[in-house]
């Protein structure tokens, strides 16, 4: 038993490192930097550029490829409420990796940069909640990360994309 909950402790404290770094990176990277005399408070909401869609890299679009196949891959479980907490722990490191990820390997413009922003703290926010052990806060978490996928597709030219639909 003790060590079950050892396992428990080491998972959760593990996924909340992760989350932890994983938004410091987002507000700290020397590769995202911005001018002192700018406001780097950044935009508010998620916006279209002049219209059309933000310019996505290489890096981005797999990073996103990966935590929907990843999110996909658990909605039948998810959908019929049988998710266990280790499923909901296990997607959340997933997309935690895959920011992580593409934070390191960011090469948008600044101002594409900047909205992404926006969209990865919604789905560092829902891998948050999913590391809960309240299964309704991780199912949420799952939604956030979810709507935040429907997002990216709204406002990010990715070619191919699949909507989780």
């Amino acid at each position: 038993m003790f060590t079950q909950w050892k396992k428990i402790a080491a998972i959760l404290s593990t996924a909340a490192l992760l989350s932890v770094c994983a938004g410091t990176a987002l507000a700290q990277d020397p590769g995202h930097s911005h001018d002192a005399g700018q406001d780097t408070s950044g935009p508010a909401q998620l916006t279209l550029n002049n219209g059309k869609k933000w310019a996505t890299d290489a890096n981005l679009r797999q990073g996103m490829s990966r935590i929907r196949d990843a999110l996909a891959a658990e909605l039948p479980a998810i959908h019929a409420g049988k998710a266990t907490a280790k499923q909901y722990q296990a997607l959340a490191q997933k997309a935690n990796d895959q920011i992580a990820f593409m934070v390191k390997n960011c090469k948008l413009d600044e101002k594409a940069d900047a909205m992404l922003h926006l969209l990865l703290a919604d789905i560092i926010a829902g891998a948050d909640a999913m590391v809960l052990q309240d299964s309704s806060k991780a199912r949420k978490g799952a939604e956030q990360i979810a709507h935040a996928l429907e997002n990216y597709a709204t406002y990010f030219d990715h070619p191919g994309w699949r909507s989780l639909k």
